[in-house]
């Protein structure tokens, strides 16, 4: 019984029936912010809310009664439990700020989607890889928001005072320079909004700003794409071994089936 209850629960018609919740559950949570639609509709948006989440509950009391304790051993089963749990904690005027957790019910999507879930597998395949190169972003960025802030803050050794105060909101702490050097890495106004007003007054900055750029921008942050792509395609090709694994496996067993019978005959 446990084992035609899992398969059902791991079949394609079930999946796409979670699915089809998760949708209409995200649809409703989102009416729930509008107060016209909550002053005409309130109680019946709130019937409907809580009809999703039994749903998703009467889901996890299944896979837990089919699977037993194969079901913690999944981080994807946590991953569903964790959230359900979330939805279920009482919103009292303490815990108010889970009401707004409760849209976290969305991301079941990961779990019901094959093709979301490989998304996230090879985002996390590739945190050690990606590690590395966040330490190699944080090296760079320490060493220009250095220079950055002796060249054109407040600490600028070579200019006037008058000069390092006109820069002292992007360049005149190692935090702000930081931060400037984040939005000119994101290239949001980079040009007119940042380095074109300072080569007014530093007519060669270009050739500080434009390097980095280069390095971070072009650089690095696509080591990071590089990264994940690569791990998202290793991640997809384990799953079609899997799969071809299984079919082969189950081919074998039609076959012994085949050949036992035979043999009795």
């Amino acid at each position: 019984m446990r084992q035609a209850l899992e398969h059902f629960l791991l079949g394609k018609a079930f999946r796409t029936f979670i699915i089809a919740v998760i949708v209409f559950n995200a649809i409703i949570l989102g009416m729930e912010t509008s107060e016209t639609l909550m002053d005409r509709f309130g109680p019946m948006i709130l019937m409907l809310d809580t009809i999703c989440l039994s749903i998703f509950v009467i889901e996890i009391i299944l896979k837990l009664f089919a699977m037993d304790r194969r079901f913690f051993k999944d981080g994807w089963n946590i991953f569903d439990f964790a959230i359900v749990a979330v939805a279920l904690m009482p919103a009292t005027q303490g815990l108010s700020v889970l009401r707004a957790l409760r849209i976290l019910r969305v991301l079941k999507l990961i779990t019901a989607v094959p093709s979301l879930k490989r998304v996230v597998e090879g985002l996390f395949k590739a945190l050690p890889g990606m590690a590395s190169v966040f330490g190699l972003m944080t090296l760079i960025f320490y060493i220009g928001a250095v220079m950055a802030t002796k060249l054109f803050g407040a600490g600028c050794a070579i200019c006037t005072p008058e000069q390092a105060a006109n820069f002292d909101e992007w360049f005149g702490t190692l935090g702000r320079s930081g931060y400037s050097l984040f939005q000119i890495m994101t290239l949001e106004s980079w040009s007119m909004g940042i380095v074109r007003p300072v080569m007014e007054v530093y007519p060669h900055a270009w050739a500080f700003f434009v390097p980095f750029i280069l390095i971070t921008t072009f650089a690095v942050v696509n080591l990071v794409v590089g990264l994940v792509v690569n791990s998202m395609q290793e991640a997809s090709e384990v799953e079609t071994t899997e799969a071809t694994d299984a079919y082969r496996d189950e081919v074998l067993e039609r076959l012994k089936a085949i050949e036992a019978r035979l043999g009795d005959k």
